[in-house]
């Protein structure tokens, strides 16, 4: 009996959280970014849970990614630009981020890395956690800073956050290798989205202002490098937009919808997200 009530509790805490501490943007209040890997579009598509999330918000048939392989494409997304990087060794990058918007602006990010070490970890790998993947880490400016570095959290923290009304206004929410699809597939990925995520995004009181962003970082060996992207929330008209964006489209996303100005890379000149708002 304990256990139920426990997760009744829980639920409720979901559903009834007050998004009052949140900072209003001109569509979404707080943004949710899951990044998935490796899977070309036409994949992804297939797989019953990202049909369905495409399905209930915007989806983006013509969506590219930047580079191959991986890291590239995380960098792209949080700063603007592949910033010399070129493949998915180490780098410590000296760059402006998207952290450094946010934070000028007094908004509150966090990253939630599943298998996560801690203490600024900044090896290349620790068991089913990538560094590749979770591009906060290789900038200099919050790897060297314990508090800031202190934003990057084990993913279990997601849980304890959503339960008690106290995500962050953007989230950055990195599965490790096998739930990311990365060395298992799409469809384990897939199976995994459902499981973790469809609760909360089936809740009208959690996803009240909340706008969850499913991406992948490139596509399979393909030089077109078309991948999945889709937009979900109660402030996004439903329907496939064909018109073609990328990453970058992302960041100024975020950018404009909270009047951050631009890191002035190719952010600033990114082909804007078509008009998808209610």
């Amino acid at each position: 009996m304990s256990r139920l009530w426990n997760q009744f509790l829980i639920y409720m805490a979901i559903a009834f959280s007050a998004p009052s501490g949140w900072a209003a943007g001109q569509h979404f209040e707080r943004v949710i970014f899951v990044l998935f890997e490796n899977t070309n579009y036409a994949d992804a598509i297939k797989q019953s849970y990202f049909q369905e999330l495409s399905g209930r918000g915007a989806s983006f048939p013509q969506f590219l990614a930047e580079t191959h392989p991986s890291q590239g494409n995380y960098v792209a997304l949080t700063s603007g630009d592949l910033n010399g990087v070129k493949g998915d060794q180490n780098d410590d990058l000296n760059v402006s981020n998207i952290a450094d918007l946010l934070e000028a602006k007094g908004l509150t990010w966090k990253v939630y890395a599943e298998n996560w070490p801690g203490n600024c970890f900044l090896g290349a790998t620790s068991g089913e956690y990538a560094r590749k993947h979770n591009p906060f880490i290789s900038y200099q400016n919050i790897q060297s800073d314990p508090v800031r570095c202190a934003h990057i959290v084990e993913a279990s923290e997601f849980d304890l956050d959503a339960h008690s009304g106290h995500l962050p206004d953007y989230s950055f929410y990195v599965p490790n290798i096998k739930n990311d699809g990365h060395d298992t597939g799409v469809g384990f990925a897939d199976q995994w989205y459902r499981q973790k995520f469809s609760a909360m995004v089936n809740d009208p009181g959690f996803m009240r202002g909340t706008l969850l962003v499913s991406t992948f970082d490139e596509s399979g060996a393909s030089s077109r490098n078309l991948i999945y992207t889709s937009l979900v929330g109660p402030m996004v008209q439903p329907g496939s937009y064909p018109n073609p964006i990328s990453h970058y489209s992302l960041l100024r996303m975020v950018e404009d919808n909270w009047d951050l100005g631009t890191l002035g890379k190719k952010d600033a000149t990114a082909v804007a997200l078509p008009s998808l708002w209610k």
